[in-house]
């Protein structure tokens, strides 16, 4: 019996052989990645690798290769993609000051996308929006509050960004060694921030100190500590050359510099703009060989089927379509989707975890992060057991004011209305009424609503944006401006009704505000006792506006860009410098400065330590502070460490965030933070590009917003300081 079996065994293993060796190449996972895509792309035509470097690749019968779209969207959840865990918008994110939090979220969403994808594979779907290429996160910076997109961003601040957007990319990606969970996309490389109605012709100017300073430094993060798979090429031109064919972003910094290896995606119909926006070039032949040379892999849109023609007229070689189709499949296998599906673990998450309880418990964690209070003269947190709660205003009820833009859906939207309804005790009464719509005067002259609110014992309105008024282009139909906002006002009917509701009304109002962008809210703050921003808070908004009204959460809250109290403290809007713009760069006062936010609880900052008052320019310095909880609430802080360089030679920036970590007190309980200071934080660029690192003065700020008397007036604390040389 041992003979026959070693005989089977030896049989077995023979056919095992025989099958390996018949195995194409490209389907053959014990080959390395190199050899099994240059197989592929050896059994391909010309016309079939064209049509692999579009975002809607068809399906090649003869390879058993299915169909599959590269376009997926997951800003703050899957988004288009049916049924998904809606997190707080991109910008509320970003007010978290949590990369942690941001990574468990990012992780949750690709958990999610993963299991999406896997059903509709089971199901031979293989439709838009059902793929594993994510074209997120948008790290942009917000340099001007009229942007429609900024909202898609997480603020103005380069550090800010940089380290949520490493963290948002890691957890979409994963940690498995031989396999991407999905694929992330930085975008929109690189000076991208509107205005949205030109941005198919629109030509970015920055110095090459703003670009180095500002406008790079998080993709240079995404690429070399997040390892981000892709990088999406942004519509408008930047210094003269469309950003799809910039050979200095794309050549010279992204792929020589800061050595991507990944694939670069052309925003979608941005090459079309060649010929029709920038006019560059005359045609589709002339667009999709001067993308292909200027290093584009994947084409959203409608250009790359033209390769085969800019390849019969000379323009590109065949060879050179095999470079950059290598590229993009590459990522193709580092998903899997050339291997046995055993052998990907991530084939194993089940649609289970969509929506799941756990998912929405972290839904609410970051909306409640990100809620910002902004005015409170003593009102809030309200107790839950009143006698009577008036609610009102167009975006209590509002499905929209939880949203913002790129969103998927989901069957339990928590409104405002319904999350203040859930937290009030049995036995108090809550009334509704819209009072007034979100941007037009109402039509019925018969209003019952502020009467409502003078018999209430608070009344709580919910005013502000949504997606109708700024987003993209073509998305935000109430929007006179292609999303953007040029107006920076509140629409002026919410500012009549809520002048109505305070006018002979004594009892405590309280003003809910959702948008993502900033907005002139120095009407809001004279008339309301309470002011808190929820930006576009997601599937459990409501249950976390609750949280924060009512106490059962301290806000927490930061604002990750300024509020200038108007427009006209800003550049012209077309302006790229960032002279003048955000904390950085603003010299007026501002409404609201970046990094503020209030809490229940009340922290002092003392006993600044610097580990040297002298270093050297290859040293770091640690600085270190204590914060003291002196309310009478627990609470979370986020403390702020800022830089300043007081004697530079070249024009400097104000202040710096330079590192942000949050810290939870009980009332009357210290802590202390530390934080390290690297050369690289101290570096500045000349307006030739050029890093240098000077000697001199630095000054230290740790506190809890941006330093200014504008952060004290509003009842924030003295931040502790401290100098330091640079020998």
């Amino acid at each position: 019996m041992r003979i026959i079996y070693f005989l089977l065994c030896l049989f077995l293993v023979s056919l095992s052989s025989v099958q390996a060796q018949e195995l194409p190449v490209y389907l053959d996972a014990t080959r390395p990645l190199d050899q099994r895509v240059n197989d592929l792309i050896a059994t391909l035509s010309l016309e079939e690798k064209a049509q692999q470097m579009m975002y809607n690749s068809p399906a090649i019968p003869r390879l058993s290769i299915p169909a599959y779209n590269w376009w997926n969207e997951a800003l703050h959840g899957v988004g288009r993609s049916g049924v998904a865990t809606v997190f707080p918008q991109a910008i509320g994110l970003g007010a978290t000051f949590d990369d942690h939090l941001l990574q468990q979220v990012a992780a949750a969403i690709s958990d999610e996308a993963r299991a999406m994808h896997n059903a509709s594979v089971a199901k031979d779907y293989h439709l838009k929006y059902a793929g594993l290429t994510f074209w997120t996160p948008n790290i942009n910076i917000f340099r001007d509050p009229r942007w429609g997109r900024g909202q898609e961003t997480y603020g103005e601040d380069p550090f800010l960004t940089s380290r949520m957007g490493v963290a948002f990319v890691k957890g979409l990606q994963g940690d498995n060694p031989d396999y991407l969970k999905v694929a992330a996309c930085a975008k929109h490389f690189a000076v991208h921030s509107g205005p949205e109605r030109l941005r198919h012709e629109f030509n970015a100017q920055a110095s090459l100190k703003d670009m180095r300073e500002t406008y790079l430094p998080a993709f240079k993060a995404l690429v070399q500590e997040a390892n981000v798979e892709s990088v999406m090429c942004a519509y408008n031109s930047t210094n003269g050359e469309p950003c799809c064919a910039n050979n200095f972003l794309l050549n010279q910094v992204l792929r020589r510099e800061w050595g991507f290896t990944g694939h670069v995606v052309s925003d979608c119909w941005a090459l079309v703009d060649f010929y029709e926006g920038h006019k560059v070039v005359a045609n589709e032949v002339e667009a999709a060989a001067l993308a292909l040379k200027s290093g584009v892999n994947l084409n959203c849109g409608s250009v790359y089927p033209y390769l085969v023609e800019a390849v019969k007229q000379g323009l590109v070689t065949e060879a050179e379509i095999d470079a950059r189709l290598a590229v993009l499949l590459r990522t193709k296998f580092k998903l899997g989707m050339f291997d046995p599906a055993a052998m990907n673990p991530y084939n194993t998450i089940s649609a289970d975890v969509i929506n799941s309880a756990e998912h929405r418990s972290l839904a609410r964690e970051a909306a409640t992060k990100s809620m910002v209070l902004l005015k409170n003269n003593g009102v809030l947190p309200l107790e839950n057991d009143l006698p009577l709660y008036f609610v009102t205003g167009p975006n209590a009820a509002s499905i929209d004011a939880l949203l913002g833009n790129y969103y998927g859906v989901n069957p339990q939207m928590v409104t405002i209305l319904e999350g203040l309804a859930a937290g009030i005790e049995k036995g108090s009464q809550l009334q509704y009424k819209p009072g007034v719509l979100l941007n037009v005067e109402n039509v019925n002259p018969i209003d019952w609503t502020t009467g409502d609110a003078k018999n209430a014992s608070a009344t709580i309105v919910v005013l502000g944006l949504t997606g109708m008024l700024e987003g993209e282009e073509g998305e935000s139909i109430a929007s006179a401006h292609y999303g953007d906002r040029l107006d920076y006002n509140l629409p002026p009917n919410q500012i009549e009704f809520l002048k109505k509701l305070r006018e002979g009304h004594e009892k405590p109002l309280i003003a809910i505000i959702t948008g993502g962008s900033p907005m002139n809210l120095a009407e809001v703050h004279e008339l309301a006792d309470a002011v808190v921003l929820a930006w576009y808070p997601g599937e459990e908004g409501g249950n976390a506006v609750a949280d924060v009204v009512f106490g059962k959460a301290s806000p927490s809250g930061k604002l990750p860009i300024t509020f200038p109290k108007s427009l006209v403290q800003l550049p012209p809007y077309e302006d790229y410098s960032m002279e003048g713009r955000t904390y950085r760069y603003m010299k007026e006062e501002p409404m609201y400065p970046f990094g503020y936010g209030l809490s229940y609880a009340s922290f002092t900052y003392s006993d600044l330590e610097l580990s040297a008052a002298k270093i050297r320019k290859n040293q770091s310095v640690t600085v270190e502070a204590t914060i003291t909880n002196t309310g009478k609430r627990a609470g979370e802080e986020v403390v702020q460490l800022y830089l300043t360089d007081e004697e530079s030679s070249v024009r400097a920036p104000l202040y710096s965030l330079v590192g942000f970590k949050r810290l939870q007190l009980a009332p009357g309980a210290s802590g202390k933070v530390s934080f390290t200071i690297t050369p690289d934080m101290m570096s500045l660029y000349n307006e030739k590009g050029e890093k240098l690192l000077e000697r001199g003065s630095f000054r230290v700020h740790i506190g809890g917003s941006s330093p200014g008397s504008r952060s004290e007036q509003l009842g924030m604390s003295k931040p502790a300081t401290g100098v330091f040389q640079l020998r």
